[in-house]
């Protein structure tokens, strides 16, 4: 696994805005402690979201997008970019490997984070088709694609983006999760970008204790003290 010292740019793939907040706010808000540069990668604007809405999808892709932004800045992320794709639609195609694979290139990370693209049997929400979808084409962005000059050749030929290899990746939403981040000092952060996401989670009762009761329980299943908070992860090797 990565040292800390090691990780000096990470790249957040995701599917919809707020998916980076619930699953890694914590730990990105860490990281941009220690200096790390962080970029968001959302593959749609969540256009198919919000709750009793008054706003079309178009209106309502915009207005997440703002939303993100807040998000982002709430953890220290200035760098947020979306590939335009249409929310629930998501499929692990080619197209949308390419699109990851240019962004590893362009934005050259260390480390990757994204979902798992498994299934999630006990709790259903990390399964969401565009999640699975995503986690499974930035994946295959990361091996073989980006680090293969041969793989997507018009982004070397046309784009002038050298061939990348991404030393680890971090899934969100695993049942067997192997890593966990001890994320207390930046759990008031991670809920402050989860508030930005107003649209979504404006009408939750108890949203906030909920949040924390379940970062609590992380970092319970982790062996940290009473009284933290925790985020996990599986880790992938890519070596």
């Amino acid at each position: 696994m990565l040292a800390e010292d090691e990780i000096t740019r990470v790249l957040v793939v995701t599917a919809h805005p707020d998916d980076a907040d619930f699953g890694s706010a914590g730990t990105v808000a860490l990281f941009v402690d220690r200096g790390v540069e962080v970029t968001y990668l959302l593959a749609t604007a969540g256009d198919a979201g919000g709750n009793d809405r008054a706003l079309d999808n178009t209106g309502m892709a915009e207005l997440r997008k703002t939303e993100q932004a807040a998000a982002a800045k709430a953890v220290g992320v200035t760098d947020v970019r979306f590939l335009g794709y249409t929310d629930g639609t998501v499929v692990p195609s080619l197209e949308l490997r390419r699109d990851i694979a240019r962004v590893i290139r362009q934005v050259r990370p260390d480390l990757v984070i994204t979902h798992t693209p498994e299934r999630n049997y006990k709790f259903i929400a990390p399964s969401h088709p565009d999640h699975r979808a995503v986690g499974g084409a930035a994946l295959d962005a990361v091996y073989p694609d980006a680090r293969n000059p041969y793989a997507f050749p018009e982004l070397l030929r046309e784009e002038g983006l050298e061939a990348w290899t991404v030393r680890e990746v971090w899934l969100n939403g695993s049942m067997t999760p192997d890593h966990w981040v001890d994320i207390t000092a930046a759990m008031d952060r991670k809920i402050t970008a989860l508030q930005s996401h107003a649209s979504q989670i404006g009408h939750v009762e108890g949203f906030e204790n909920s949040v924390r009761a379940h970062s609590t329980g992380l970092a319970t299943a982790a062996g940290l003290p009473e009284g933290r908070y925790a985020e996990a992860f599986q880790v992938v090797p890519t070596a």
